[in-house]
């Protein structure tokens, strides 16, 4: 009788702990339970540590309350200008009512998915191309509205949408490169232009100092021989302004005219022979 019992008592200690075993749960910090018994889902959610269950009448789903980042999948589209692109993006969300993402949707990571696909394709359909390059900050705050919008009735929290890359053509990457270099093109000229007027500017006023001075003006073309000499070269131009040639001109003496030579003294009877040589008949002798 005694061993019967002694039996039995094990048979239920056996019992006990299998039982045990079998209704015994543990919760991760970053986890929660949402219990479903006889397939409805009781009013607590438990939460992380040590937990029991009801054994082949309780069924606890485990959700993760972690931030979980997926990447989404790069999708072509057109932009408002008619610019083919292919743009990819990441999301961060994270579940806030465990209840609502195991029962309001049947895979709520997929759905997540999904919805971000379609906002990005009718982002970019609704953007310009200088936008998605330039004005990124604006897209990925009304792509996360986009999203965030039917994600809440799902217990989805999105914390943030980030636009990765933009692919386009290469044509396309050609013709912006020479819009650009075009651009640098024309600001460099600019600057020239306005580098040259204010040097103009300048040499006006020097210009006007020196004609005040006469000197000034040969001094500074001994500086321009001195900083050309400087250089070492075999060969040294030197430069004569004008203004320097009209100075040694007023400078340098006038030549005078010079005398006319003195003519030969002629007798009058020689003077009378040649006078009538040239020409004149000699008078008859009567």
């Amino acid at each position: 009788m005694v061993e019967e019992l002694v039996a039995a008592g094990i048979a239920v200690g056996s019992a006990g702990v299998v039982y045990a075993l079998a209704a015994a749960r543990v919760v991760k910090q970053y986890e929660r339970g949402v219990v479903f018994r006889l397939g409805r889902l009781t009013d607590s959610v438990r939460g992380p540590g040590f937990t029991m269950i009801l054994p082949f009448v309780d069924r606890l789903r485990k959700v993760n309350m972690q931030i979980v980042t997926m990447p989404v999948p790069a999708q072509d589209g057109i932009t408002r200008d008619n610019v083919t692109v292919r743009v990819d993006a990441v999301i961060y969300f994270k579940v806030v009512d465990p209840a609502d993402a195991v029962i309001q949707v049947e895979d709520y990571q997929f759905a997540v998915s999904q919805m971000a696909q379609t906002s990005l394709r009718s982002i970019i359909g609704k953007s310009d191309l200088d936008d998605l390059l330039s004005n990124r900050e604006k897209l990925n705050q009304g792509l996360e509205l986009m999203i965030d919008s039917p994600a809440i009735g799902w217990g989805v929290q999105i914390d943030r949408v980030e636009i990765k890359d933009v692919s386009l053509p290469e044509t396309m990457k050609r013709s912006m490169a020479r819009q650009a270099e075009a651009d640098r093109e024309r600001r460099a000229r600019v600057i020239n232009a306005d580098a040259e007027l204010q040097a103009s500017k300048k040499l006006a006023e020097a210009a006007g100092v020196m004609s005040e001075q006469p000197a000034a003006l040969q001094l500074r073309l001994l500086q321009t021989v001195v900083a050309v000499a400087a250089e070492k070269n075999s060969t040294l131009v030197l430069p004569f302004p004008v203004e320097l040639l009209r100075f040694l001109e007023r400078a340098a003496p006038l030549p005078t005219e010079p005398a006319a030579p003195p003519t030969p003294e002629v007798p009058p009877a020689q003077a009378h022979a040649e006078n009538l040589g040239e020409g004149s008949t000699p008078p008859e002798n009567l």
